[in-house]
């Protein structure tokens, strides 16, 4: 197996890719050529199809594995394909686990260590609503386990969700223990719960994209309403703490601009916040310095806004 991030300018390629996107567009004289996305479990690359009437061009959709050839080339300092031949592959022909990226740490252990904090959590109403979310449903903890926390910006991977969400509650526990004014119950559990909506806005791997219900109304509108309908099955759970769960769900992206219906009017929002943002923006990072194997500046990356470079 070629994995993407092995390619280099000038090769030669004969493999089999996932088809991620695929396009018809347009040349400047007006001639179809196919814009293609091809992915392995290692990363991604831009193809073209410049001759959609080749003999050696076979129909193809989003979500097939393609055994495809030609030559890899740089066009903008980014590497892309250039196929001259493509056609569906047989199922034997690829192993399904090259193409799913998957966390660097053991899902099981995370859970486990989810499965604490859980359980240190002394409000009775809030430990109900953990339990009825991490040991009661089966399918929410299979899609949480499994599912990335985002497309392509950071922890865009098998186990990201769960490996995003426990890291963001160790920031949390470590934000209650420094400030005595935070409620750490209600930070830990908006902590676990806050992404709690990609489970249902992306689909599973390979594939990997938004859903239709994810398209419609986000993560952060779907993850408020299971909460709530989680919270209608609890007796006598206190309409104040629901208000407030509910904030830090709805506001844990920080701004208006940023996708939030409401910004952080308590501490244990404006926390989950920081926190959230912390972890997006330091595993955006660790994923661009890995992509490049140089101890100087990487170059820019926009979800940064900036050039980076490695310091160890």
């Amino acid at each position: 197996m070629r994995y993407i991030e092995t390619l280099k300018d000038g090769e030669r390629i004969s493999e089999v890719y996932y088809v991620k996107q695929k396009q018809i567009a347009l040349t400047r004289t007006n001639k179809e050529y196919g814009n293609v996305i091809l992915a392995d479990k290692t990363g991604q690359i831009d193809t073209k199809i410049w001759d959609l009437n080749s003999g050696g061009i076979q129909e193809f959709e989003v979500g097939d594995f393609v055994d495809v050839s030609g030559q890899i080339s740089s066009y903008n300092g980014s590497l892309q394909f250039k196929v001259e031949r493509i056609r569906v592959a047989n199922e034997d022909e690829y192993v399904i686990s090259d193409y799913v990226p998957s966390s660097r740490y053991d899902v099981e252990d995370m859970f486990k260590e989810l499965l604490g904090f859980v359980d240190s959590v002394k409000n009775e109403y809030l430990k109900q609503l953990l339990d009825s979310f991490f040991r009661k449903d089966e399918n929410f903890v299979k899609a949480f386990k499994n599912t990335s926390a985002a497309k392509t910006v950071h922890h865009g991977f098998t186990g990201g969700l769960l490996e995003h969400s426990l890291s963001v509650t160790r920031l949390c526990d470590k934000m209650a223990a420094n400030y005595d004014y935070l409620n750490r119950d209600l930070l830990i559990s908006a902590a676990m719960l806050h992404d709690a909506g990609k489970t249902k806005e992306l689909s599973e791997f390979p594939k990997n994209d938004y859903t239709d219900e994810g398209n419609f109304l986000g993560h952060i509108v779907i993850g408020y309403e299971m909460v709530m309908d989680k919270i209608k099955t609890i007796e006598g759970f206190p309409e104040m703490l629901k208000l407030e769960i509910g904030h830090c769900i709805l506001s844990h992206h920080g701004e208006l601009e940023y996708g939030s219906p409401k910004k952080p009017s308590i501490a244990e929002a404006i926390a989950l916040s920081m926190a959230d943002n912390i972890d997006a923006k330091l595993e955006t990072l660790r994923e661009a310095l890995d992509a490049k194997d140089t101890n100087d500046w990487i170059g820019f990356n926009r979800w940064l806004d900036a050039n980076v470079r490695r310091t160890i």
